[in-house]
């Protein structure tokens, strides 16, 4: 008589993963709870503090929104395209990806020029520092995808000029794995910049 299967525990599940998944998903646990942190003394800091200075949203930050939104979609095309072996297409989905989030923290800064120039310092109301503490860690944590994405797109466009290599590519569960992880993590800052995108606006 065939044994059923017994359902594997969180831990077993957590034990069969790969090293390098293992290692991002605990990074992105103990950075949630960074940002949970933050976020919950960004609240109790007094979010009508800003109400009485009598200013906006930063325009930068509402246009970097819309990019990461985009760069989202543009990362999840990427593995789409990968599993349909369209290499030429992964390579592009990940260029756009990468372009979109260097925009984004270019837009970053620009915030924070508006910021200051609306009188909204660092130095100043707590709920004006919140938002350059957080968008800054955010933009940390960021920084790292992108220099993943750089070295991922220099090694795929390396591939093209080898046909075997190029096979290997597409055969690797170590490649597949790799894009699938960064496009996780990706996906993962784009969902914590929607919340503190939330919150900002609700400071305003």
């Amino acid at each position: 008589m065939k044994e059923t299967q017994k359902p594997q525990t969180w831990f077993q599940k957590l034990e069969n993963l790969h090293p390098y998944e293992t290692l991002l998903y605990l990074g992105m646990f103990g950075s949630g709870l960074i940002f949970l942190f933050l976020a919950l003394a960004f609240l109790f800091s007094g979010l009508d503090q800003l109400n009485g200075l009598n200013q906006r949203m930063p325009t930068s930050f509402l246009i970097s929104t819309f990019l990461l939104v985009i760069s989202g979609y543009t990362a999840t095309r990427m593995r789409i395209f990968y599993q349909e072996e369209r290499t030429q297409k992964v390579i592009g989905s990940l260029r756009n990806t990468l372009l979109l989030g260097l925009i984004f923290t270019a837009l970053q800064f620009l915030g924070w020029k508006e910021l200051e120039s609306m009188g909204i310092s660092f130095q100043g109301l707590p709920s004006g520092s919140f938002l350059y503490v957080l968008s800054g860690i955010h933009i940390f944590h960021l920084l790292g995808a992108m220099i993943f994405a750089g070295i991922l797109w220099v090694q795929l466009r390396k591939t093209q000029a080898d046909e075997i290599k190029h096979l290997i590519l597409l055969t690797n569960p170590y490649e597949k794995m790799r894009i699938r992880l960064f496009t996780v993590y990706w996906q993962f800052m784009d969902g914590i910049w929607l919340v503190l995108f939330l919150l900002f606006v609700l400071s305003f």
